[in-house]
């Protein structure tokens, strides 16, 4: 439960913004960057010279996500209520289960 909503009431609504093929891919893609940045900025905080790496992946992670939206004619769900940012990855996980509304069975 998050903020009196269930996570497959978050993940459905999360869907109907990204329901263009390209804009799934391109989040398939963009989400787990933006993710795997985040614990390698840490890392960058005690190995000199890796923070590079972190912000590349960064950007080019978001860069993924707006071009996505680009394709999908919407403005990313967390311009409208910031708790979205949170709950991209879960739809992540539930997309390449396969449980995520909209996902290839």
């Amino acid at each position: 439960m998050f903020a009196g909503r269930s996570w497959d009431e978050w993940i459905a609504r999360y869907a109907t913004s990204h329901q263009n093929p390209v804009n799934r891919v391109c989040h398939t893609i963009g989400i787990p960057v933006i993710a795997l940045s985040l614990p390698l900025f840490i890392v960058a905080l005690f190995v000199r010279g890796v923070w590079l790496i972190p912000l590349a992946m960064f950007v080019v992670g978001w860069a993924f996500q707006f071009i996505g939206h680009a394709f999908e004619g919407k403005a990313p769900e967390f311009f409208h209520d910031w708790r979205f940012l949170f709950v991209g990855l879960r739809w992540w996980f539930a997309k390449v289960r396969g449980v995520a509304p909209g996902a290839p069975q």
